[in-house]
This record gives C-alpha cells, sequence and structure tokens, in this order.
C-alpha cells in the first residue's frame, strides 16, 4: 500500500468515526416512563385470583384459585405471569401491556396453555372510574378467533375486577370469565 491510499483509509476511518459520533449525538432519547406509566405500575406485586369461568348460559361458574405475579420492566412494560388450576388442568398465561404513544392506547399481548395462538389487545385508561376498558382478540381453546370486551376496575388501590364479556350461544352479551384479585401483603 503506497502512503497516499494509507492516509485516504485513515481519513476516511476518522470521518465515519466523527459521522456516526454526530449521528449518535443527534439520536433522539430513549422514551421514559410518564404518567401513563403509573397505571401500569399499580399491577406491581402478587395476587391472589378468584377465577369464575362460565361454560355457558344459565349454568353456574366454575371456580378456581390463581396466582398473578407482575413486575414492571423499564418502568413502561407491565410482565405478567398467572398460574392456576381450571378445571382440575393446570393452566399457565404471560401477558405484557405498555402505553403505545403512537396510538395513545394501552396495549397488550396474552398467551397461554389453553389457546392456540396470541391474543392482542387495546383500551383506554378512564380515571373517574378507575378502569382500563377495551377489547382483546385472539383464538379460543378451539383455535377460533373471537373478540371480547375486557374491563379491569379497580375497587380499592388492593382489590380489582377483570371480566371478559363477548356474545354468546344465544346473541346476547355474557360474561365468560370473571377474576377478583387480592393483593398480597
Amino acid at each position: 500500500m503506497n502512503g497516499g491510499s494509507m492516509k485516504l483509509k485513515s481519513l476516511l476511518v476518522v470521518l465515519l468515526f466523527f459521522g456516526a459520533t454526530l449521528a449518535f449525538a443527534q439520536a433522539p432519547a430513549p422514551p421514559h416512563p410518564g404518567p401513563e406509566h403509573e397505571i401500569l405500575k399499580k399491577e406491581v406485586g402478587t395476587w391472589d385470583a378468584t377465577v369464575e369461568m362460565s361454560p355457558g348460559p344459565g349454568a353456574p361458574p366454575l371456580v378456581s384459585q390463581g396466582i398473578e405475579t407482575n413486575s414492571l420492566l423499564g418502568g413502561m412494560w407491565l410482565v405478567t405471569q398467572f398460574k392456576s388450576d381450571m378445571g382440575g388442568m393446570p393452566f399457565e398465561g404471560h401477558g405484557i401491556s405498555g402505553w403505545d404513544a403512537g396510538k395513545k392506547k394501552y396495549s397488550w399481548t396474552w398467551v397461554d396453555s389453553m389457546s392456540t395462538g396470541i391474543s392482542l389487545g387495546e383500551g383506554t385508561w378512564d380515571a373517574a372510574a378507575q378502569a382500563m376498558t377495551g377489547w382483546m382478540e385472539g383464538p379460543d381453546m378451539t383455535g377460533k378467533v373471537m373478540r371480547s370486551k375486557s374491563v379491569t376496575q379497580w375497587k380499592d388501590a388492593d382489590t380489582r375486577l377483570f371480566t371478559i364479556s363477548g356474545t354468546g350461544p344465544d346473541g346476547k352479551e355474557m360474561s365468560f370469565l370473571e377474576i377478583t384479585y387480592k393483593r398480597r401483603k
């Protein structure tokens, strides 16, 4: 290699280094938790759950107990682990919830040991009602995709009620699932 090409390569390396440094310096700051994330923060901890599943209109609910453990990832994403026994079968589910700044809504995902795919949802927070209301869409236990309404109603700082409802076999809206959560002390 001659001296001219070495100088050119050295100059290119220096220019690339300074260009990358300048681009990094001008990059937007990473996102930080905002007031919307305080809603998610309320759910951090371990919760005892009473689960009531409706097998159909007029039938008594199937009742089981569960445990939900929630942590906050980077102050912005609520990571949920849920374990229970559903009708004598072990059940485990995992969810991720967060604030979608682009949509100005909360969004979430859910997967569990009794469904064949991922469920997606989004909703809004009503501070006056202390409730998160939205929808969730994903496969049921048979693989059929269903869309349902979901509501989390805060009764107090240590109690919340989660419901999933949709259209029943008779064409009327019905509650499919109710979970009452009590924070462990």
